[in-house]
């Protein structure tokens, strides 16, 4: 990191333009833009919209493709910033497609672009506001002394991203293989609802959060701020609405029973705190007498997911009853086999959280230096 250091010290002690980002580039308008219906899952040209991050569809339509070269894409509505090489089709309206000048490298644009202070909120169009912000414009060579290091942290980070991701496939793969125990010796065909009891939760609002006093989770956090298993809550409500909730032991389950679609309802957290948890509406207690992370795994089975699509109501909201998932079977191992499972299922979790934490450091060390590459101050 001494290059990087040395860079941003030379850096500084140059003068530097300061440009507006509409003055940097100009914007394209595609032949023609790919309606949703039209989204194909296999083709040769990849779709972007506003609303996503990343290829949404593709499309073998060549007469709707934006030429093939280096463009920073602007999500109008949704504020992201991606930069894309090569031919593409528009889908949605609301991306700005933005072709840079010659006085800047496109790659660097982006980096920059990112840098700015975006608006986050209270505008309904961002356009107008955003191609008025100023970024610093070095010479040529300086930015492609920047972009190599700020490409070695990006290429980095999706690194660590495939590694997640492949680490994820082998827990997914092995947890069904561990969890396929039907027929086996000593295992019984069981449903949930010969295991244990459902208990929905009691009314705790966000606004119930209290900064110290006792534990709860809420079912919108379950599917954002917790994996599988916890020990402890991020959140807390006074003693006298803690009363009057219903509350989690160690070892239950706690269900979200809502959520955007199928896949994501019924999601579990195995509660293994010694306190007692008071739970929201919204979601189940699931008290049983088995591991609780054993239970928790196959809840989240390729079993299980079959069952629940089937189980779940609802377009806009999609909700599950502790009725239906109660009708769900699945292979009773022993306890002890439960518990050697839950070891081995653990050691992908472990690897997993870990590969997560150095993907974190990672990309606080890329907005570290990205700004300190960019301010110029």
């Amino acid at each position: 990191m001494n290059d990087t250091k040395n860079i941003i010290h030379n850096l500084h002690t140059n003068m530097v333009e300061w440009v507006s980002i509409g003055e940097l580039c100009k914007t394209i308008t595609p032949p023609k833009k790919i309606p949703t219906k039209n989204y194909e899952d296999f083709g040769k040209y990849p779709i972007i919209d506003q609303g996503q991050q990343s290829i949404i569809g593709y499309t073998n339509d060549k007469s709707s493709l934006v030429p093939n070269d280096e463009y920073v894409l602007f999500g109008d509505h949704t504020r992201y910033v991606k930069y894309h090489k090569g031919s593409f089709a528009q889908g949605a309206d609301g991306l700005k497609i933005l072709k840079v000048k010659d006085t800047i490298i496109p790659r660097y644009f982006f980096f920059a672009f990112l840098n700015t202070d975006i608006p986050t909120r209270g505008y309904s169009r961002h356009w107008s506001i955003v191609k008025a912000l100023l970024i610093p414009i070095p010479s040529l060579a300086e930015q492609n002394r920047i972009v190599g290091i700020l490409d070695t942290f990006t290429e980095s980070i999706e690194n660590i991203k495939k590694q997640i991701q492949l680490r994820k496939k082998q827990y997914e793969f092995y947890r069904d293989q561990l969890l396929d125990l039907e027929g086996k010796p000593g295992v019984e065909m069981k449903t949930l609802g010969d295991v244990g009891t459902f208990i929905r939760g009691s009314g705790i609002q966000k606004n119930d959060f209290v900064e110290n006093g006792f534990p709860c989770i809420h079912y919108g956090q379950i599917h954002t701020k917790y994996g599988l298993s916890a020990t402890e809550t991020i959140s807390f409500i006074n003693e006298s609405l803690y009363k009057k909730c219903k509350k989690a032991q160690k070892g239950d389950l706690v269900i979200a029973t809502t959520s955007e679609d199928a896949e994501g309802v019924a999601k579990p957290v195995a509660w293994l705190g010694d306190d007692e948890v008071a739970i929201s509406g919204d979601a189940y207690i699931y008290h049983h007498s088995q591991n609780g992370k054993f239970m928790a795994h196959q809840l989240i089975s390729h079993r299980f997911m079959l069952f629940k699509v089937k189980q779940a109501t609802g377009t806009k909201v999609v909700r599950i009853s502790g009725d239906n998932m109660a009708k769900f079977i699945f292979p009773l191992p022993s306890l002890s086999e439960q518990s050697r499972i839950v070891s081995i299922l653990d050691q992908f979790e472990s690897s997993i959280s870990n590969l997560e934490q150095q993907l974190s450091q990672r990309q606080k060390q890329y907005e570290y230096y990205r700004n300190k590459l960019l301010t110029f101050e």
